[in-house]
């Protein structure tokens, strides 16, 4: 079975996708991916470096993410291209794990971006992790050390609460405690199984 997990910046997806895998589902991680696509000496670093010069890179040649993602979040065209760069190899990474998951496996494909790159009828379900948008804000400034400015433009970067909403098959929502939010994903492994 294969499912994509998607929700916006600060929501909760990685809480969720570990709580998945305790229960023995085969997490499949975008973000991971993405480092991995741009890790040093592989061709997407190279893209990156090609496309956004060296103000990007770290002084021993690695990708400086908080640079990058200034970069990205205050131009529209600039995270197109980017993700023009990462999102086929990520692709292409995710569908070589997915084919190495044992017959009958729950298959939980993380993708932050599942909206926004017209994924969401891929999977057999979509499960959204569900967060009011000034506890995402909240979360985004304390995790990633951000400006409430910084940390608005990556909000809305992403597509709307209403837009993931509006495609999901299940919510999960993860407003609240950690136990209720496992509770959730207790009855969504049920659901499964």
């Amino acid at each position: 079975m294969r499912i994509g997990l998607t929700g916006g910046v600060a929501s909760g997806k990685s809480l969720v996708a570990g709580l998945l895998a305790e229960r023995g589902a085969v997490i499949i991680d975008a973000d991971l991916l993405a480092r991995r696509a741009v890790a040093p000496g592989t061709p997407g670093l190279q893209s990156v470096a090609d496309e956004f010069g060296g103000d990007v890179f770290t002084d021993d040649g690695s990708l400086d993410r908080p640079a990058l993602g200034a970069v990205v979040f205050a131009d529209e065209q600039a995270r197109r291209r980017l993700e023009a760069i990462i999102h086929p190899e990520v692709r292409r990474l995710a569908a070589e794990l997915e084919d190495d998951a044992t017959d009958g496996s729950v298959v939980v494909h993380v993708i932050p971006l599942l909206v926004e790159t017209g994924q969401h009828g891929d999977f057999d379900l979509l499960v959204v992790v569900d967060a009011p948008p000034e506890l995402q804000l909240e979360r985004l400034m304390a995790r990633n050390d951000l400006d409430e400015a910084a940390a608005s433009a990556r909000l809305a970067a992403q597509a709307t609460r209403q837009q993931r909403l509006d495609v999901a098959d299940w919510v999960i929502d993860n407003g609240g405690s950690a136990r209720d939010t496992e509770r959730q994903v207790d009855l969504l492994w049920g659901a499964l199984r």
